[in-house]
């Protein structure tokens, strides 16, 4: 994917207030436990760095061939990347709700 892609890749932005087709995702957790920069991802990725911002501000939503890149190159399924809802703080998932 090139620059052509890239430009292809940010008019698939996400609808007004999320939508009924809102996809949301882990990137930017994901790419901080490994200790990437936003560059080194996008570069193994073969994406423009900005691309990965987007996602990571849930800006855009990727193509489904993009998804598929990201999950396989962080070695774990689609669903722990990529949900049709919002993913629930990792505090919540450790500690549960209300708890501190």
């Amino acid at each position: 994917m090139g620059r052509s892609e890239s430009k292809r890749e940010k008019t698939r932005k996400r609808p007004e207030g999320g939508g009924a087709f809102a996809i949301y995702n882990r990137v930017r957790v994901l790419r901080q436990e490994r200790g990437l920069s936003q560059r080194e991802l996008a570069e193994a990725l073969g994406i423009n760095y900005r691309t990965v911002g987007y996602l990571e501000r849930q800006d855009y939503e990727p193509s489904l061939r993009l998804a598929y890149q990201i999950a396989d190159f962080f070695g774990v399924p689609m669903e722990a990347v990529f949900s049709r809802e919002p993913f629930p703080r990792m505090s919540e998932q450790l500690y549960g709700r209300g708890e501190r």
